[in-house]
């Protein structure tokens, strides 16, 4: 009985260690048919993204959020590395309400950010997936399904997230 016990305690223990650290492996869901505008007021299905045959990274962020902004410009810095590496797609959703979201083209605009913004006012996209804050990030295989899910941003993260976007794209 008492072999039992630390067994329970040790897996338990297992899972709650991993949990904390703000990361999830694959549980292969796919992406919903969702309907989001990007900056410039064009209509699209996020799911659309996922269906090409090559990895989708998708970054939920705010304007308000500093740790959101930084993962975004880090990803900036090596985009053009990891789709020549990867062919991937960047994806970032601003989940901005209506009031703020005219602040996000300005903002992007002047962070010169070369992957697609939406705009997830209603945060349709954030409650379909299961997002519970900001920053977040999920790395979706080339077969659609979600392969990582990441929440929360330190430097270096982008290094972590690399190493998951390699895995997926061979």
């Amino acid at each position: 009985m008492k072999k039992i016990f630390i067994g329970l305690s040790f897996i338990l223990f297992s899972i709650a260690s991993h949990a904390q650290d703000g990361t999830q492996t694959a549980n292969k869901d796919v992406i919903s048919s969702v309907m989001l505008k990007d900056i410039n007021g064009k209509e699209v299905d996020l799911a659309s993204y996922t269906k090409q045959g090559k990895p989708v990274i998708i970054s939920f962020w705010a304007t308000w959020c500093g740790p959101c902004k930084q993962e975004l410009t880090a990803m900036n810095e090596v985009i053009d590395e990891w789709q020549k590496k990867y062919n991937v797609t960047v994806i970032a959703i601003s989940i901005d309400d209506a009031r703020n979201a005219m602040k996000v083209k300005p903002f992007v605009d002047g962070k010169k950010w070369s992957f697609p913004v939406l705009l997830d006012v209603n945060q349709d996209a954030k409650r379909a997936l299961n997002i519970p804050n900001v920053p977040y990030s999920i790395l979706v295989d080339k077969t659609g399904h979600i392969a990582y899910r990441h929440v929360g941003y330190t430097e270096g993260d982008e290094q972590i997230l690399e190493s998951k976007l390699a895995g997926v794209a061979k």
